[in-house]
């Protein structure tokens, strides 16, 4: 926490996206840097074995939190305050589409007024804000990283939220709540960061009451996903490398997992195949591609192109100016490279159907614990 409070100053108090990401110590960015990507630099698919992959799993807790001190910024520059995917509908706002993939999650585990509930890998706190005011529920926010724990807290105030909203730093391998806590837990494309994803969600099964329902987005390789092909290697590294995994597994083994964990597995399935089934007018990759088609609005046209890629190229060109200028702190160029070959591979992956950000599990604790 102290290294954070150098590094980010008083970004977190301040309006986020560009404005904070030039307002960090230059020093301690640079060593934010150097500890994250010394588990990237010069590491193609051919190169990878399981000691390099298990060197990832190891220092989780530092890699995930170093990611989100470089990367909240540029979330929040291009992709605004809830880092996640969604299903897009005929006539929907990019906005409102964040929205209704929220409160979906929030509709499929039974949330309603006056539960406890826990959203695990909180982020900036844009799902917990939207969720407690669709449902009237009290939610806490967990996550690593105190920068985005500090902005979480600064928006919930904005928003005279702060009866309705906790915001508490832990990590998901412990959570720091007594048994049975909750009414309900959400996470919404976080545990992926997880080390042992049964033990994560052996935590979840900790902390929530009897009879409690526990729901998620899991980001998960398919089916279709062979590891012995490198071009699908590569996908998955380039993914984990530009947002901050350290290892992805496939959907059979996240089943294994909640189930695992105790869990009473009620539903699952692969939202992404809603396009594949004419259900949504766009794909969920679409705004980071370059097809402009889908966009529903003017308004959504502009928020595309901070993101995609042509957007893209434009920002870092911009953000390398910025750096060389000593605006910017150094390094920043580097991530940004570095989200823009994820969302590269996430395109790829997308259409390959090698990969899914919104794999649907809800599970319920038995009423017997």
């Amino acid at each position: 926490m102290t290294f954070d409070k150098i590094l980010h100053k008083s970004s977190s108090t301040s309006q986020g996206g560009l404005r904070a990401m030039i307002n960090k110590d230059n020093e301690a960015h640079k060593a934010a840097v150097a500890e994250y990507f010394q588990h990237w630099d010069d590491k193609k698919a051919e190169d990878e074995t399981e000691a390099v992959r298990q060197s990832r799993v190891d220092d989780y807790a530092s890699l995930t939190r170093q990611y989100y001190n470089l990367a909240t910024d540029l979330y929040e520059y291009g992709w605004g305050e809830a880092f996640h995917f969604c299903r897009f509908a005929y006539g929907e706002r990019f906005g409102q589409a964040v929205a209704r993939h929220e409160h979906f999650l929030a509709s499929s585990i039974g949330i309603k007024p006056g539960m406890k509930v826990l959203d695990v890998g909180c982020g900036v706190g844009g799902p917990a804000r939207e969720i407690a005011k669709f449902t009237g529920a009290h939610v806490t926010g967990l996550n690593i990283n105190s920068y985005q724990i500090s902005r979480a807290k600064q928006y919930a105030v904005k928003e005279k939220l702060t009866h309705k909203l906790d915001f508490v730093q832990g990590d998901f391998m412990n959570l720091p709540f007594p048994d049975n806590s909750f009414d309900a837990v959400y996470v919404i494309e976080a545990t992926v960061h997880a080390p042992n994803l049964e033990s994560a969600y052996r935590e979840i099964f900790r902390v929530l009451k009897p009879g409690g329902v526990f729901g998620v987005y899991e980001w998960f390789m398919t089916d279709a996903y062979n590891n012995d092909d490198l071009t699908h290697r590569q996908i998955r590294l380039d993914i984990e490398e530009g947002d901050g995994i350290a290892q992805m597994l496939k959907v059979e083994d996240g089943l294994a997992a909640i189930q695992g964990a105790g869990f009473t597995l009620e539903t699952h399935y692969d939202l992404a195949e809603d396009y594949a089934n004419e259900t949504s007018v766009a794909p969920w990759y679409w705004p980071l591609g370059t097809d402009l088609r889908h966009a529903q609005t003017l308004a959504d046209v502009f928020t595309v192109l901070r993101m995609n890629r042509f957007g893209r190229e434009v920002s870092h060109a911009f953000i390398w100016i910025l750096e060389l200028l000593g605006i910017a702190p150094s390094g920043t160029r580097k991530t940004a490279q570095s989200l823009g070959k994820a969302a590269d591979a996430l395109v790829e992956g997308g259409k390959k159907k090698l990969f899914t950000p919104m794999y649907l599990m809800v599970g319920r604790k038995p009423e017997y614990y």
